[in-house]
């Protein structure tokens, strides 16, 4: 039975894509081929494509090895380094929130009020 392949947004397909196309040109730059990245990371040559590619099929690990064989690792750390939405929304939640102040209700506040207001009685025409 084959592997089917996730569905993903057409965005995330094209970003899939850079990426790999950013692995291919650091190891076109070191000249490095595909047989000697592939048997670095511990990979097969079919894969190495798939990840030069940006395949999404391919494990995010497969992506580290290849990343580790290029000598670029450290370059994971900058992956959603920079959470501009999430810093939006936790600042959103850290601004202190106006109350409305709390009203004293009780039994006793309830029955002093009735007493000091009595009920007005229409007279009938």
């Amino acid at each position: 039975m084959p592997r089917s392949t996730p569905s993903i947004l057409p965005r995330l397909a094209r970003l899939l894509s850079g990426l790999g196309d950013n692995i291919r040109k650091a190891r076109l730059r070191r000249a490095h081929s595909l047989e000697t990245i592939a048997e670095r990371a511990g990979i097969t040559r079919k894969t190495l494509y798939r990840v030069e590619r940006g395949d999404p099929a391919v494990a995010l690990g497969i992506y580290a090895r290849v990343l580790q064989a290029l000598r670029l690792e450290n370059d994971i750390a900058l992956v959603a380094a920079d959470d501009v939405l999430g810093r939006k929304l936790q600042d959103l939640n850290l601004e202190p929130r106006s109350r409305a102040p709390r009203r004293k209700v009780s039994a006793v506040a309830d029955a002093a009020q009735a007493d000091s207001n009595p009920p007005v009685k229409r007279e009938k025409l």
